[in-house]
């Protein structure tokens, strides 16, 4: 048996702390909610945690020696290998296989490809006595940081499989997003393109030949129009090249700008106000919160855990301190759904949803329901985004190229008419 110390919250929201003995956390956690108490923080006691330590310290096993093809540094790994490497690992959690047995049966796999050096390098790390997450991190940098956070938040929960099926869903999303955008982009790119030619040769070949026309015509003038075309005409064909290097300058210095951590925070906060875009960033943290929180509860991990864990699993910068407010009021031992309110960067409906979930006692269910109802959400939004580029194209470009032959046609039409 072990001593645990817990922090909760009873019925009528007052904070509850104590001790415990249980075999192990689950049924800590057991003992917890047949008292009706809800775990903020459950820690085992300090002796009998540094106890367990030096037990799995002690009985490490040696790393096998590896292939002689793979190599020592890190594997770099292309977006569909991590999807691929995400759903096969999740299918053999999901199957009733450990997590290095999975890994194992994945090294003998022909198909793989890089994959089969990642999945043993991952192993002999694990076999070591390291965490997933953290064997992730050392083995690829193709994880990313948000797939790591996930991972030890599957790992604390005891849902890796779900956790990594969500993952791989979430990545496909990416993926077939990604094609989507690029299948829609090829016809206004298209157009942009053509739009560019037919400038560049008005500006470097027509306008140029009307002007001589102009100027060999007695009493004849240039229009408006005409004569800033003439003036664009002689500024490009004269700084272009000073163009093309500031707008090489610009991006190589917003890169840098980008690259320093201490713009992060403002670029975070940049995203969420742009228009259309802004909403699509907000919508995916609600879901990807909703339903990290949702698997993390419904495992049993304590409430302040699994908002620390969803914390580390959110990218933006801006976002991450609102929930470092919701993390210490729900320390303080406030209701989840209040300290959501006070920080007041979530939508009514989700703190709604949350609040009903404490009330029924059934917050899992609640916290799954709000991420399906934002994920259709966030599809409407990306579906209206992408209906929206291809006629937005179209209209800029037919305003722009109308707006010159008209100015060209009526510059030709006067100087024959000075001529007659």
């Amino acid at each position: 048996m072990a001593i645990f110390s817990y922090k909760a919250l009873s019925a009528n929201g007052s904070v509850t702390t104590g001790e415990l003995d249980a075999a192990d956390r689950n049924e800590a956690l057991r003992r917890l909610e047949r008292k009706g108490l809800q775990p903020v923080q459950l820690k085992q006691s300090g002796a009998a945690a540094a106890k367990a330590a030096a037990a799995k310290a002690s009985g490490k096993p040696k790393a096998d020696a590896g292939p002689e093809s793979f190599g020592e540094g890190p594997v770099k790994l292309k977006r569909a290998e991590v999807v691929l490497f995400t759903e096969e690992l999740s299918d053999m959690l999901g199957a009733g296989l450990q997590l290095e047995p999975a890994l194992k049966a994945m090294e003998g796999r022909q198909e793989l490809g890089n994959l089969k050096e990642v999945s043993w390098k991952i192993r002999q790390i694990v076999r070591d006595g390291s965490s997933f997450s953290s064997a992730l991190r050392r083995v690829s940098p193709s994880f990313g940081p948000l797939y790591c956070s996930l991972a030890a938040a599957g790992e604390a929960s005891g849902a890796l499989d779900t956790i990594l099926k969500r993952q791989a869903h979430y990545l496909k999303t990416l993926a077939d997003l990604r094609a989507k955008l690029i299948l829609a982009m090829i016809y206004p790119s298209l157009l942009v393109t053509a739009g560019i030619g037919l400038a560049v040769v008005c500006v470097t070949v027509l306008i140029p030949q009307l002007l001589s026309l102009l100027e060999s015509t007695p009493g004849s003038t240039p229009t408006l129009g005409i004569a800033i075309l003439m003036f664009v005409s002689g500024f490009l064909t004269k700084w272009w090249l000073a163009m093309v290097l500031a707008i090489v300058a610009v991006v190589i210095f917003f890169k840098a700008w980008l690259d320093n951590p201490a713009n992060k925070p403002t670029w975070d906060r940049a995203k969420l106000s742009l228009p259309l875009f802004g909403r699509v960033v907000s919508s995916r943290f609600y879901v990807q919160f909703l339903e990290t929180m949702a698997n993390l509860v419904g495992n049993g991990l304590p409430l302040l855990r699994a908002l620390e864990l969803s914390r580390d699993a959110t990218e933006n910068a801006e976002l991450r301190k609102h929930l470092d407010k919701v993390i210490d009021q729900v320390g303080d031992g406030r209701a989840l759904s209040s300290a959501l309110i006070r920080t007041e960067a979530f939508p009514p409906l989700l703190i709604d949803m949350v609040s009903v979930g404490e009330r029924t006692g059934k917050i899992e269910q609640s916290l799954r329901r709000a991420a399906e109802r934002f994920d259709r959400e966030l599809d409407n939004s990306l579906q209206r985004i992408m209906a929206l580029i291809t006629p937005v194209v179209l209209i800029v470009i037919a305003a722009l190229v109308g707006v010159m032959a008209y100015m060209i046609i009526m510059s030709i039409l006067q100087t024959l008419s000075s001529m007659s």
